[in-house]
């Protein structure tokens, strides 16, 4: 038996990895380019974006610099890159004032294809009418229930319902678009079978066009 002499606790451990410490943000550090139809209205707080669409804003913590070194042109940076949240936070923030800016010059197409035998979708007068904050119209989806499934369409949404199977749906808030097409894929997600339910993916459209080609399913 041979007894090793024990290894003092203060040995160093050697290793082949360097250790990089981050201190910026990839996505963070891009430019943003701002479009001649577009207003940037900075502050200590939030950024307004005002364009053809409409007027939103972006909250901003206070850590946070904006700076327009050409015209044009706009980059975020943070006072301390090395600190994970600030680091976080700035590539966040900065997808955040991108998908403004596009979304109040361009705005946010969803096209929602509903797949299964009898599954079909129509566009109808809503009974209640504008009282709940809704526009007036709704969804009828019959995706496989014994009743009908009744969705109330938004007043910030604008549907279309090109044909029985196929539902489009338009707004200048990604975020917000994303959550009611979500919603609607909800009553009936994918089978992972034979893959019937409702499918959607998002695409950026200068106009609401519901025959552009973005809004057709990816091949």
């Amino acid at each position: 038996m041979i007894l090793r002499p024990p290894v003092p606790h203060f040995a160093r451990c050697f290793t082949s990895t360097a250790h990089v410490c981050k201190k910026f943000s990839i996505i963070g550090r891009e430019p943003i380019k701002i479009p001649t139809s577009v207003t940037i209205t900075p502050s200590p707080t939030a950024v307004t974006v005002t364009g053809p669409l409409g007027t939103t804003s972006v909250p901003l913590k206070t850590y946070m610099k904006i700076q327009c070194p050409v015209p044009e042109t706009m980059r975020l940076s943070v006072e301390d890159g090395s600190e994970k949240l600030q680091r976080q936070m700035w590539g966040t923030t900065r997808t955040l004032i991108a998908n403004a800016i596009t979304g109040m010059t361009e705005g946010f197409s969803v096209p929602l294809y509903l797949v299964g035998v009898g599954y079909r979708v129509a566009m109808e007068e809503d009974p209640r009418g504008t009282s709940e904050g809704g526009t007036g119209k709704r969804l009828s989806m019959k995706v496989g229930y014994s009743h009908t499934v009744y969705v109330p369409i938004p007043s910030y949404i604008k549907a279309e319902v090109p044909s029985p199977t196929k539902i489009v749906l338009f707004c200048t808030d990604k975020h917000l678009l994303g959550l009611f097409a979500a919603k609607i894929r909800g009553y009936r997600v994918p089978e992972p079978y034979k893959g019937k339910a409702s499918r959607f993916h998002y695409s950026s459209l200068t106009a609401f066009d519901a025959s552009h080609p973005g809004c057709f399913r990816r091949k």
